[in-house]
This record gives structure tokens, C-alpha cells and sequence, in this order.
């Protein structure tokens, strides 16, 4: 155990795995923790660089095995499983967290703070609510049509059937009123705890001093600001605005062989709920630029003429994400350029 300098950690919920290896690639540590040994154990430890997949409390074990002075490197899972051997189980997995970890084109997840990921919990929630929501409403809407009531698309027609259903005003069987007043009242409740959420985002946004910087960016609101800065605290750890927007899933999928290569659609592998955010912020700004085109740039507009819009909704969004970085690296707000 004195030996390993480098260990490969596989987390659960109750059981770990440890894999550890000397200098010259010996195995001298091979064990299996309980979830109350592991800070004793790796407390005692002598410092070593320590890998394990960025899944689900990686990011608190990190903290914790940090403040003993280990070296802990987060990977993602999809980097790890090329060098799982034959089978299945955590020990495997352990062993396959050493072999990744020492790769030297391996690709890291920075440890988030414990004040970054409160922020992004806000936004998960956020997300979760407005889905269980939606699903609520569609299903309320199926089972009203069941019955030949319906109305438009939309919260508005939504909140036509709600009302009726709370008059009376729609002529059902006592047990179908029963059901849909039990769906209406879920995604009443659901949309006030959605809505508390959100105006605790705004709130903190308003009150950052980089989150009002970064809103000056076109189609950048709240929202996108805050989890900007949630999900990228530090932009140095990107080389330039490309490769974050690269990371966020916004850039082309490429495909080469032959010497030829070809380009497809966006990979969308990366920061998904960020992603999203920006989108549909771009989407907004396009809508604004298609009512004023004086407002768009030259590219925008050009890019306009001749690509379906949501194709250029995707490419707006690339080119926000890029702004974002340069406007974080050199903390200064958003300069429009010239539209001649």
C-alpha cells in the first residue's frame, strides 16, 4: 500500500474499489472499502494521483480525497470503458480507472465546488419540474379529448381546460372529473415550485456582477448567464471560445477516412441543459432580428437568407458560446460589431 503512486477508484453507494499500482506497474493495493472506511483509509494513504469516472458524488468524494493531498482526476466514463478488461465488476472497473488515469491524452472534468454545483442544482430541479409539467398538461389534455373537450396549443388553451374543469363548465363522469382535477392541481403546484426556482436563478443572476456582463451578450438572459457560470467557472481550462463550444456539443461531427473528410450535424455531446439554454436563447434573438433586421449582423443575416432558421438558430448558439468564453477571459461585456 505504501508503494502505489497511482490508484485507480471505483465509487458506489456502499462498496469501493481500489486498485493501486507501484512505478513499475506492479498491483500492490487491491481492496474493497465500505463507504465509512474510505476517508480513513485514503487519510493514512501516502499521496498518490487517484482516478475515478465522473458519475454521480464524484465530485464530493474529489473534494474530500483532495484535502489529503492526493492528486484526484475525474474522467469521464466513456473515456474509461475502452480499457475495462473482458466482463464486468467494480474491481475490473477500478482497474481500468488506473489504467485511463495514466494516459497521457486523457481528457479530465475539473472538480466542481460545492458552490457550483448548488448553483446547477437549481437548474436540474428547474428542468425536472418543467418536464414532470409538461407531461402533467399533455396528459390532462389526452384525457379530456377522451371526452371530446379540447382547446388550443399552448398554456393559454391549457388554462382554458383548467378553468372549465374548476366551473364545472365540462360535462364528465364523477371519476374522469376526479382524475383530471388530480392533474390539474399536480401541475399547479409544480408550476409554482418551477416558477420559485426560477426567480431564485433571476435573483442571483441580477446580483452577479459577471452575470450582468455576460447578459449583454445577444440572446443571453438570466438563465443562460448564471449557468454559464455555474458550469464554467474557470474559461482557462479551454484553449479558445471553439473548444467550449465544442465541449457543449455545438460544433460539427466529424467523420475522415481516405483522406477525405466530412462534416455532419452537431454532435451534441457535451453540457446538454446548457446547450439547450442557448439555443433557445438564440432562437429568441433570432426572432427579434427577423422583426428588426437593422439588429442582426451582417453574418447573422446573410446566414438568414439562404439556411433554414433553425439551422441558424444551432449556429447562433455556437457563436454565443464562443462570446461567452471571450468575454469571461477577458472579463469585458459584449462589443457588437459594426453592421454596415
Amino acid at each position: 500500500m505504501e508503494k502505489a503512486i497511482m490508484i485507480g477508484l471505483d465509487i458506489a453507494k456502499n462498496v469501493f474499489e481500489v486498485h493501486g499500482r507501484s512505478a513499475a506497474g506492479e498491483v500492490v493495493l487491491r481492496r474493497s472499502l465500505k463507504r465509512s472506511q474510505v476517508e480513513k483509509f485514503f487519510a493514512k494513504l501516502p499521496k498518490a494521483v487517484i482516478g475515478l469516472e465522473a458519475c454521480g458524488s464524484a465530485h464530493h468524494w474529489a473534494r474530500l480525497l483532495s484535502k489529503f493531498g492526493h492528486d484526484v482526476r475525474l474522467m469521464p466514463p466513456a473515456y474509461v470503458k475502452p480499457y475495462v478488461k473482458r466482463n464486468k465488476s467494480d474491481a475490473i472497473d477500478a482497474a481500468a480507472c488506473w489504467e485511463a488515469v495514466g494516459r497521457p491524452d486523457m481528457r479530465f472534468v475539473p472538480v466542481k465546488t460545492v458552490d457550483q454545483q448548488a448553483a446547477l442544482s437549481l437548474h436540474r430541479s428547474r428542468d425536472l419540474l418543467v418536464s414532470q409539467r409538461t407531461q402533467l398538461g399533455n396528459a390532462l389534455r389526452a384525457l379530456l379529448s377522451e371526452f371530446g373537450i379540447v382547446a388550443g396549443k399552448g398554456r393559454a388553451g391549457l388554462a382554458q381546460l383548467v378553468d372549465g374543469l374548476r366551473a364545472g363548465r365540462h360535462e364528465l363522469p364523477a371519476d374522469a372529473t376526479v382524475a383530471a382535477t388530480a392533474l390539474a392541481e399536480q401541475r399547479a403546484a409544480l408550476d409554482a415550485a418551477a416558477d420559485a426556482l426560477e426567480r431564485r436563478i433571476t435573483a442571483q443572476a441580477k446580483a452577479d456582477r459577471k452575470a450582468v456582463m455576460l447578459k449583454t451578450a445577444p440572446g443571453v438572459g438570466p438563465l443562460s448567464a448564471h449557468a454559464t457560470l455555474a458550469t464554467m467557472a474557470d474559461p482557462s481550462l479551454f484553449r479558445s471560445g471553439r473548444d467550449f463550444a465544442a465541449w457543449l456539443g455545438l460544433t460539427p461531427r466529424l467523420h475522415g477516412t481516405g483522406g477525405k473528410t466530412h462534416t455532419g450535424r452537431i454532435t451534441k455531446q457535451g453540457n446538454q441543459p446548457l446547450r439547450r439554454l442557448l439555443v433557445l436563447g438564440a432562437t429568441a434573438w433570432l426572432r427579434h432580428v427577423k422583426a428588426r433586421p437593422e439588429k442582426g449582423s451582417p453574418w447573422l443575416r446573410a446566414l438568414l437568407a439562404r439556411r433554414p432558421i433553425k439551422v441558424v438558430a444551432v449556429a447562433q448558439a455556437a457563436r454565443t458560446a464562443r462570446i461567452l468564453w471571450a468575454m469571461l477571459t477577458h472579463n469585458q461585456p459584449y462589443r457588437a460589431p459594426a453592421i454596415g
